[in-house]
């Protein structure tokens, strides 16, 4: 306990690494405001459920294009450039936005291109930033890395929908833009090279971006471990996280709830992962294949019960325990996938692997939003997709012998 606690002191004195989890933490709040921000002005404004549907893909689909090339990019590049420059870009078409907005500008067509400009970034910035990681950090603080910056993302959850819907109860959609856009510009100040002082780039091999790309997935196809811990997460964010994104706006809208209410079931959701965040930076994992599978488990159905709550309030509690649980699925796999891996193919594996946490959920926004508007009720389309996802975990334990007794020595 004694060398724990002297471990995360030292952690908490590394300075390129408080201010890489400051700039995350910045970002986190940048994008769940501006995320929900959005939400709320295509189903108020624009009045439509299948719209909404439009926009999230617009924002999202980009990971899935581009999610395998940043991954490349951060592989033969400085990680610590990639992230400031696609976070002050962000901070850009924010302020692009919210001048359009300002001026009552702000269309569908307008919000597509900006989103899907958003959503290309992010495919930039999500690889480059973990595995950064591992080369600001020993190797044994990676898993207390993780949970810090991801507990830091959690409370980013916690505030950034509390702030935009507080700002948009007060004072509107626009000053919720204008918000997001500084916010997003100050984690772009954080993470600003000189701070970080990254080390050299791990990889110096020099071949064609194709062959990069193809040594990735090679890589991964070649671990049984990653494959499965792949599947894990895409059944999370596609039968769970996914769908249940989507539909917490609209079942708001549905029982007449306000962007109060919007941001307090997104606030518990939030909260939820912090916590159970906190428990994994304090308490030693061993067994992390068993402990992400059952944690996937126990999502999917705390997700069955989601579905059939017709309560604001409850519906709020429940998405804490939604929160909770997905938290245990997915840091001891990415911390032992970057414990393991090559450096010199870490953005290219941590791409892939952020593909398989991200680049899932348009799909499940699509078919979320076609069940919808062709009349179908979303708490039904919530229990559909976690029985489905459930099925999928109980086969996945009953069969994923590798992946279940996986242990951890740090």
């Amino acid at each position: 306990m004694e060398e724990q606690e002297q471990q995360q002191q030292s952690l908490l004195k590394n300075r390129p690494f408080i201010f890489l989890f400051l700039g995350s933490f910045l970002a986190m709040i940048g994008f769940t405001m501006f995320f929900m921000t959005t939400t709320w002005f295509v189903i108020s404004d624009l009045g439509s459920a299948s719209s909404l549907g439009i926009i999230l893909i617009a924002i999202t689909v980009p990971r899935i294009l581009m999610m395998a090339f940043g991954g490349v990019l951060a592989d033969k590049f400085k990680k610590t450039t990639i992230m400031f420059t696609t976070s002050f870009i962000q901070g850009i078409l924010l302020v692009i936005i919210f001048l359009l907005n300002n001026a009552d500008l702000l269309t569908f067509g307008y919000l597509i291109i900006l989103g899907l400009l958003f959503g290309t970034l992010d495919a930039f910035s999500g690889p480059a930033g973990t595995s950064l990681i591992p080369k600001l950090v020993e190797k044994s603080q990676i898993k207390q890395a993780n949970a810090i910056i991801q507990g830091f993302g959690q409370i980013g959850i916690v505030i950034g929908p509390v702030i935009s819907g507080s700002v948009m109860e007060f004072a509107g959609v626009t000053t919720g833009y204008f918000v997001a856009a500084i916010i997003v510009l100050l984690s772009a100040f954080f993470m600003f090279p000189p701070f970080l002082k990254e080390g050299p780039v791990d990889n110096t091999i020099k071949q064609t971006p194709l062959k990069d790309l193809i040594e990735g997935f090679n890589y991964v196809k070649a671990s049984r471990f990653l494959i499965t811990g792949i599947l894990i997460l895409i059944t999370l964010n596609f039968f769970a996280f996914g769908s249940i994104s989507i539909a917490i706006p609209i079942l708001v809208e549905t029982y007449g709830g306000s962007p109060i209410n919007l941001s307090y079931i997104e606030a518990a959701l939030g909260i939820g992962m912090l916590v159970s965040t906190a428990i994994i930076g304090t308490v030693k994992i061993r067994r992390r294949g068993l402990t992400s599978l059952l944690g996937l488990i126990a999502t999917l159905l705390v997700a069955i019960a989601f579905s059939q709550i017709p309560n604001l309030h409850i519906l709020t509690a429940l998405a804490f325990l939604i929160g909770f649980t997905i938290t245990f699925v997915s840091i001891p796999f990415f911390t032992s996938a970057q414990e393991d891996t090559d450096p010199r193919i870490m953005g290219r594996v941590m791409s892939i692997i952020f593909l398989a946490m991200n680049g899932f959920d348009p799909l499940a926004y699509a078919g979320v939003t076609v069940l919808v508007s062709r009349g179908v009720d979303i708490q039904l389309v919530i229990l559909s997709f976690s029985l489905i996802g459930l099925l999928i975990a109980l086969i996945t334990l009953w069969r994923g012998k590798t992946y279940r007794n996986y242990t951890s020595n740090y």
